[in-house]
């Protein structure tokens, strides 16, 4: 049996960011559900597994030891007085040696979209990932259509750097998707949308 090492829990002011659990599974296959044509436009395509007990075993396994090995940081949003689940941040692909990087993703329950919670909980990633972590800089993407995502990055200290032509496959389609950065110690100033 596999146990997680690493006990990791990321505290904001409303919100308790922590790995996903197996008594998670009823609640987060409830929001997934509920919010999936919320979720379709933006999402990879789902497994035909994706909302089953299997699936979410293997995720949370999946989690504890990309944790342990400290190359991903998967982490539900809870609501911290009202301890419900809201959504779920992840960074991931960290690459240590000279380049000290890891990319952020991100997704929200449609029932708690638009309320501050994501961008409360993209901070409390940002200063892990840079004080706990000791990262140096932060890659995230979204597709160009995607308004919500690419404002909730620029409030959070992220910049625009550019397109990547056929990034991610979502919805089954290979999508250019544009790229954002946040430098621990970024000099770069203010960068105008494109």
């Amino acid at each position: 049996m596999f146990f997680l090492n690493r006990r990791v829990s990321i505290e904001t002011e409303s919100l308790v960011l922590r790995p996903p659990a197996h008594r998670d599974f009823t609640e987060w296959a409830k929001m997934r559900s509920e919010s999936r044509k919320f979720l379709k436009p933006w999402d990879p395509t789902w497994a035909k597994d994706h909302l089953t007990r299997k699936s979410f075993a293997r995720r949370v396994y999946w989690s504890q030891k990309s944790i342990n090995d400290g190359v991903a940081y998967p982490m539900m949003l809870l609501h911290k007085r009202e301890k419900h689940l809201l959504g779920a941040i992840t960074l991931d692909n960290i690459r240590r040696g000279p380049s000290q990087v890891g990319t952020i993703g991100y997704w929200m329950g449609q029932k708690y979209a638009r309320n501050g919670f994501m961008q409360e909980a993209l901070r409390g990633m940002v200063s892990y990932a840079f004080g706990t972590l000791n990262l140096s800089r932060l890659e995230s993407a979204c597709l160009p259509e995607n308004n919500a995502s690419r404002g909730l990055l620029e409030k959070c200290g992220f910049k625009y750097e550019g397109v990547a032509q056929a990034y991610i496959q979502i919805n089954g389609r290979w999508r250019t998707h544009v790229l954002y950065a946040c430098l621990r110690n970024d000099r770069r100033g203010k960068t105008d949308i494109v």
